[in-house]
């Protein structure tokens, strides 16, 4: 099974990495590559480990007290585990946009304004506001909440919400993105935006996706990452893996024999 790519566009690459909660391995030795130039789509049946694995690749599983990590995950050739990584910058330069809306109970612009305030971005108020336009418009979201920044993200419907979460986790100029199943909450005309999204966001950012939705993983992702009780299955290009897997658990996920 091949996991490697082109090296130039590498952004983040992940070896023999292993997950533990307590004594329960949640992943075993799984090796990936994560590139700028594709949307990478982590596909499994619920409990496989794919959001699990997604969570280490900004540590998120820190924030789990039984959680340990083993193995080797590097961006941009630097060790994200490795003492001297500041995690607070590690998560601006990675960020995270997560299955629920979860926009801060604040106003839509200091929702945006938010991340660039912690990690000092702007200087005053005009480059503020010009941060706070440029997220929004990047999101997709700039024409429909131009008139109302003062107004709550809460007030917003789900789908505008997500998008809003997806500006703020722009805002502060990260490298990668993680996304983790962020339609699953949404209705179909919401999903179509996010997706339209990712596709625009494409080679800006490198992109993670995880969803338990095959036809989006087809739709979104130019790689996708097969995981299957804890470990990578199969990984390689979009089109090979939903029209021509090679290994049969593959097969057999993708034609819904199981999942």
């Amino acid at each position: 099974m091949t996991n490697t790519q082109d090296t130039s566009t590498l952004k983040m690459t992940a070896r023999n990495v292993d997950i533990f909660y307590g004594d329960k391995q949640a992943i075993k030795n799984v090796s990936i590559d994560v590139s700028m130039e594709h949307v990478t789509a982590f596909i499994g049946p619920s409990g496989c480990g794919k959001s699990t694995f997604l969570r280490t690749l900004n540590r998120m599983n820190d924030t789990i007290s039984s959680a340990r990590v083993t193995g080797d995950i590097r961006l941009d050739g630097e060790d994200i585990y490795s003492s001297s990584m500041d995690v607070v910058q590690l998560r601006a330069r990675v960020g995270m946009v997560f299955q629920k809306p979860n926009p801060f109970p604040k106003s839509i612009y200091e929702n945006i304004a938010y991340g660039p305030r912690i990690h000092g971005l702007a200087t005053g108020k005009s480059e503020m506001d010009q941060i706070v336009e440029k997220s929004l418009k990047r999101a997709g979201l700039w024409e429909e909440v131009k008139d109302r920044l003062q107004d709550s993200g809460t007030a917003l419907s789900g789908g505008q919400q997500q998008r809003l979460c997806i500006a703020r986790a722009i805002a502060v100029d990260p490298e990668v993105i993680l996304m983790d199943e962020p339609s699953s909450a949404l209705d179909p005309i919401a999903t179509a935006k996010i997706e339209e999204l990712i596709h625009e966001l494409r080679g800006r950012y490198a992109i993670v996706i995880v969803t338990h939705n095959m036809q989006q993983a087809a739709r979104v992702s130019q790689r996708t990452a097969f995981f299957h009780l804890g470990t990578l299955v199969e990984y390689g290009e979009t089109s090979d893996i939903f029209t021509n897997p090679r290994e049969e658990k593959t097969k057999d996920y993708i034609t819904g024999r199981y999942g």
